[in-house]
């Protein structure tokens, strides 16, 4: 009897509590009703451009080998390394005293032509000669003055002059070396003004032309530098798909060096009329994007196309027109058709 009663009262406890419950629940359970607050963005023309970063090298605006058009033993060496030199210096002369030699005996004959021919021409004008004995002396002297002519331009073959206002490099020879044709003296390159050449993707191969300014930095350097385009490839690479470019670059500071890696920083394909909404407004679909869009005061899911993107903003080309307001928070949680609320407009997120 003790055990029923102990029942009872457990059962009863139990069933006070069970009815508490239920009357707290309706307070604990209270579901808002409302319409969601959210934050808009209202859609406006604005710029945006594809920035991209692309691998470039600096070269110097011109580069020569300097090379010796004939072989011989050098007996003036004027290259001091490192320096800069004037268009027109005499860098190297090589050994030419068998030349000098040779041209003198062919001056000398000359000489001797030119008064045989004096006399032949005297003779002829009273009928002394034939008109055939004048014309060998005269073709005599001509043919001393072809054979002076190719010594002298032999002599010049042994020296070596600068093509044009350059810089030095290292010198591969030596005074009283024997220098033949195949030996590269030094290195002569004009760096004063660089030339920056990159390659940009067929793409954009109509976004860049001659007049075009880039911005670059090169490995280990701190300064942003500048070039201006001064032609392209006349076609894109067929290979890599990219089209060749090269930009003209004042060569006066110390952080551009000849051969030195470069990261170019290009600005293409701008848009200055371009509909614009904030990155995180558009809503990845497995076939399609969507923006929610509002209508009075309901969301309206609506299909997009994108364009270009920055880091913050992406450039809508289809679904969205100029005042339309884009919500861009609490996306998750709005269903079609929704009841909203937007507490804060943003035009320039």
């Amino acid at each position: 009897m003790l055990v029923i009663k102990r029942v009872v009262v457990i059962f009863s406890l139990i069933t006070l509590i069970s009815c508490g419950d239920e009357k707290k629940a309706p307070a604990g359970n209270n579901r808002q009703t409302g319409p969601l607050v959210v934050e808009g963005y209202r859609v406006d023309y604005k710029t945006i451009s594809d920035d991209i970063e692309v691998p470039g090298t600096l070269f110097p605006s011109e580069e020569t080998e300097l090379r010796s058009e004939v072989s011989g033993r050098v007996i003036l060496l004027n290259i001091n390394e490192g320096t800069e030199v004037k268009k027109g210096s005499l860098l190297v002369k090589l050994f030419d005293k068998d030349l000098q030699a040779q041209l003198k005996k062919l001056e000398v004959q000359l000489q001797i032509a030119i008064k045989t021919e004096e006399r032949q021409r005297e003779l002829l004008s009273i009928n002394g000669i034939s008109q055939q004995e004048y014309d060998l002396s005269a073709l005599q002297a001509d043919n001393l003055r072809a054979d002076i002519e190719t010594t002298k331009i032999a002599i010049s073959q042994t020296e070596i002059y600068a093509p044009y206002d350059g810089k030095i490099g290292l010198r591969n020879v030596s005074l009283g070396s024997y220098l033949s044709t195949n030996d590269v003296v030094a290195t002569i390159r004009q760096v004063k003004q660089l030339k920056l050449e990159f390659s940009i993707p067929e793409k954009y191969a109509k976004s860049i032309d001659k007049g075009y300014r880039v911005k670059f930095k090169v490995d280990g350097g701190d300064q942003e530098h500048t070039g201006v385009v001064l032609a392209t490839e006349s076609g894109v690479d067929q290979a890599t798909r990219t089209l060749r470019v090269r930009a003209l670059v004042n060569g006066n500071n110390p952080e551009l060096v000849p051969g030195i890696f470069a990261k170019v920083k290009l600005e293409l394909g701008g848009n200055a009329k371009a509909l614009l909404v904030p990155s995180q407004a558009v809503i990845p679909q497995a076939r399609n994007k969507q923006v929610i869009l509002l209508r009075g005061d309901s969301a309206v899911f609506t299909v997009v196309e994108t364009g270009l993107r920055d880091s913050a903003f992406v450039q809508v080309t289809s679904g969205l027109k100029v005042g339309d307001t884009v919500i861009t928070t609490g996306l998750m949680a709005i269903r079609p058709n929704a009841k909203v609320k937007v507490n804060k407009m943003n035009s320039n997120q």
